[in-house]
């Protein structure tokens, strides 16, 4: 059984098919906020990390795989119409936070100190999920990335809130040290994402234009 090594933070679909061509190889994934990824890229104890901040710290290669975006959210409990709020809105609406060291909230304080937004900090949680759960409970609203939301904006458990400047655009790269000499297995996966991210990206997130 031959091993690939991924921190992820983008859904599994990437790597279904590739597992599927290959079945001998056995992936393990870590889905974890973004300090801990580059930690765990720069000591080698994986192959490959999926960011949508790039390190500053490390020499890494990448692919660009796909546009992230990110957009103000609340509960279906609240009223706000299809216009566009401008940057006020902020000073009535508390913001759940992910904790310090992760992507979303290093992309989302950088655009609040740019564009000098008046915002409330109500909490602060450790992971997308618990965020999500907390806006969908009512507890607050927050800057979340469109890809991990899909199936609740679906259910209307969520809504995209229109604000000026939103949504916010990073892109969601795969990573690895420039000077790591990759074995057999990673090797493969990583020409099996070269060839393959356009048709992933029609297959599977075709309806990320729709937002």
């Amino acid at each position: 059984m031959s091993n690939l090594f991924v921190c992820q933070r983008l859904r599994k679909n990437q790597h279904a098919d590739f597992m599927k061509q290959h079945q001998g190889v056995e992936l393990l994934l870590d889905v974890t906020n973004k300090a801990q990824v580059i930690n765990s890229l720069e000591k080698n104890e994986v192959d490959f990390a999926l960011v949508s901040v790039l390190p500053e710290t490390l020499n890494t290669d990448k692919v660009d795989l796909m546009q992230n975006k990110l957009f103000v959210v609340g509960n279906h409990e609240s009223r706000f119409g299809k216009k566009e709020h401008d940057k006020k809105i902020f000073e009535t609406i508390p913001l759940i936070y992910r904790e310090q060291g992760s992507g979303t909230r290093h992309v989302m304080e950088k655009f609040i100190r740019k564009n000098n937004l008046p915002v409330k900090k109500k909490m602060e949680l450790t992971s997308n999920e618990a965020v999500k759960q907390a806006v969908i409970a009512g507890l607050g609203y927050s800057i979340m990335p469109l890809i991990g939301i899909k199936n609740e904006l679906e259910s209307r458990q969520l809504q995209i809130i229109p604000v000026k400047g939103f949504p916010i655009k990073s892109t969601w790269s795969l990573i690895w040290l420039k000077e790591k000499k990759l074995l057999p297995v990673p090797a493969a996966y990583l020409s099996y994402i070269r060839k393959e991210k356009q048709n992933i990206i029609h297959d599977k997130f075709d309806w990320f234009e729709k937002y």
